[in-house]
C-alpha cells in the first residue's frame, strides 16, 4: 500500500487532466489499487510504470464511451471545477502542477484532441515522461508517439488563447466582476467585458436559468448574467472568490451550499471568455 500510496497523487493528477473529471479520476485510481495489489509484486519492475499504464490504458477506455455520453449530453459539456488553494488538489511534485495544465480553458482545449493524443502530450508535456516509456504506457512505437504529440502541440498553440493575464490582474478583474454582479450594473459588467466574450454554461439538464447553448458578445452575455442573478435568493446567495482550477474564479452559494462555479479568461484588461458550471453532480467537492 505505501507504494501506491506514492503514486496515487501522480494517478490522480494524470487521470484528471485526461477525463476532466475528479469522480472519474478517482474510479480509475481506485481500479488501477485493485489491479495493483492482485498483480505478484516480483512481476512489477517499475511501479510507477505499471501504474501510470493501467491508469492511462483506463482511461483512454473511458474517453471513448465518454464522447457517446457527451452526444446526448443537454448544453454544453465542461470539466468538473476543483478548488486548488491550499492542499486541496492532489500533487505528486510541484512542477508536475502547472497552473495552465489544470485551468478549465486548457482542459476544454484537450477536448478536442484525440484521446491518443491527448495521453502522449500530457504524458510528455505535463510529465515529463520520455518518448520510450510513453510507448510502453500506450502500446505504441515511440515514432508514433512522436507525431501524435507534434500533432498535438501544434493543436495545442494554435487555439491557445492569445491574451494571458497576470495573477494580480486576473484577480483584480474577478473582484471587479463580483462587485458589478452584486449590484446589477448593467453598465459596470459591460464595462469589464470584452466585446466578442463567449460564455458557456453547463447545467447537465438539472440547473435552471443554465444556457443550453454559448452566449456570444458583451451585451448578450452581460443580460444573460443579470437575469441569472435575479433567478436567486439575495439573502441566502453569496458571490466568492476562490481559486478554481489554477486560476482566481467565483463560487455561488445558496445556503452555503455551492449552485455555481465560474472561471474566466482574462487579457488586455477584460474578461474573454466565461465557463460557468452549474450542474449540481459537478459541483460535489465544491
Amino acid at each position: 500500500m505505501d507504494t501506491f500510496e506514492t503514486y496515487g497523487p501522480l494517478l490522480f493528477s494524470i487521470a484528471y487532466r485526461m477525463l476532466g473529471s475528479a469522480m472519474e479520476a478517482e474510479d480509475m485510481v481506485q481500479e488501477a489499487y485493485l489491479r495493483y495489489q492482485g498483480t505478484p509484486p516480483d512481476s512489477i519492475q517499475s511501479p510507477k510504470a505499471f501504474l501510470s499504464t493501467i491508469v492511462t490504458r483506463l482511461c483512454l477506455n473511458q474517453l471513448e464511451s465518454a464522447r457517446a455520453k457527451r452526444e446526448t449530453y443537454i448544453g454544453p459539456w465542461l470539466p468538473e471545477p476543483l478548488l486548488t488553494d491550499g492542499a486541496a488538489f492532489p500533487s505528486p511534485a510541484g512542477h508536475l502542477i502547472t497552473q495552465e495544465s489544470i485551468s478549465m480553458a486548457f482542459l476544454v482545449l484537450l477536448e478536442t484532441l484525440t484521446p491518443l493524443e491527448r495521453a502522449v502530450f500530457l504524458l510528455r508535456e505535463v510529465f515529463d515522461y520520455d518518448y520510450a516509456e510513453i510507448a510502453e504506457i500506450i502500446g505504441k512505437e515511440e515514432a508514433a508517439c512522436r507525431q501524435l504529440f507534434s500533432r498535438a502541440k501544434k493543436h495545442i498553440a494554435e487555439h491557445r488563447p492569445r491574451f494571458k493575464a497576470s495573477p494580480e490582474a486576473h484577480q483584480q478583474m474577478i473582484a471587479r466582476f463580483v462587485e458589478a454582479a452584486y449590484a446589477g450594473e448593467m453598465d459596470g459588467l459591460m464595462n469589464l467585458l470584452a466585446e466578442d466574450v463567449t460564455l458557456w454554461t453547463d447545467g447537465g439538464g438539472k440547473a435552471r436559468g443554465a444556457a443550453t447553448r454559448p452566449v456570444h458578445g458583451r451585451e448578450a452575455v452581460a443580460t444573460f448574467l443579470l437575469a441569472s442573478t435575479r433567478l436567486v435568493n439575495e439573502e441566502a446567495t453569496s458571490l466568492d472568490t476562490a481559486e478554481i482550477n489554477g486560476e482566481p474564479g467565483v463560487i455561488v452559494r445558496e445556503y452555503g451550499k455551492p449552485i455555481v462555479a465560474m472561471t474566466f479568461e482574462v487579457g488586455g484588461g477584460q474578461i474573454r471568455a466565461m465557463r460557468v458550471v452549474g450542474n449540481p453532480d459537478k459541483l460535489t467537492r465544491l
